[in-house]
């Protein structure tokens, strides 16, 4: 063969082969054929051969390697019945509230061992969160680290917004939230604040209602637990699933 031919051969395997889209890619492709908007922030293999996860934000999403099948559903390990998609979930949590950080939360530390830390989305309105607030003390008794971010269930430009927002631009910001769950008034104030920030997580995060834990595992935990319940839950291994 001669010498010219070979090289422009080679240049054209070089080029294929540098064109080539690799599975991640091609699963970015679909997603995107389908949701334009959408945008694809994480793509892993799965347990099953040629297919991927996909994330978009806080949802999760399968995808063939070939780009040609997305299936959006729970992919669940049959033998055990455990989901593979919901560990994904509790990972892109934990995450989450890493990235929002606890200068913007209001935290309530346990004055002796810290066993479990919980983070609750709260409505300085919602009755049951009251309730959890009335018994924080115990909670803390149980080594149970609480972490308060706001979900105020009306949104914004509502009572319980502002209230939030006073909270957390008050001098002492655990005396005036402890004020606000009395139904006691707090004064009106204006300040930076992740109010809004923690309304897209609440959103993110697919949360229903309030009081809703997020456990140290990542698990979502929606409705009132009391101390016992929620020491019980996370002391005994249940929250591992």
């Amino acid at each position: 063969m001669p010498r010219s031919i070979a090289l422009i051969l080679c240049g054209l395997l070089a080029v294929s082969t540098a064109t080539a889209e690799t599975p991640e890619q091609q699963v970015r492709d679909a997603v995107r054929a389908l949701a334009p908007d959408a945008t694809v922030t994480r793509v892993e293999e799965t347990p099953v051969d040629g297919l991927y996860a996909a994330v978009l934000g806080g949802r999760v999403v399968y995808v063939t390697a070939d780009g040609d099948y997305l299936l959006d559903g729970e992919l669940v390990d049959v033998d055990s019945g455990h989901s593979l998609t919901e560990d994904i979930r509790r990972e892109l949590r934990l995450q989450r509230l890493n990235d929002l950080g606890e200068s913007r939360m209001i935290v309530y530390e346990p004055r002796g061992e810290v066993r479990h830390e919980v983070t609750v989305f709260t409505d300085i309105d919602c009755p049951y969160c009251r309730r959890f607030h009335r018994h924080i003390r115990d909670y803390l008794a149980r080594g149970i680290r609480v972490r308060y971010v706001f979900m105020p269930r009306a949104g914004r430009n509502s009572a319980s917004y502002d209230k939030a927002v006073s909270v957390w631009c008050a001098d002492d910001r655990h005396r005036a939230l402890t004020r606000a769950k009395q139904g006691r008034h707090v004064p009106e104030r204006q300040c930076d604040n992740p109010v809004d920030a923690d309304l897209r997580l609440a959103r993110a995060f697919d949360v229903r209602g309030t009081p809703t834990f997020v456990t140290d595992t990542g698990r979502l935990v929606t409705g009132y637990r009391s101390p016992d319940e929620l020491a019980a839950l996370l002391q005994s291994g249940s929250d591992a699933r």
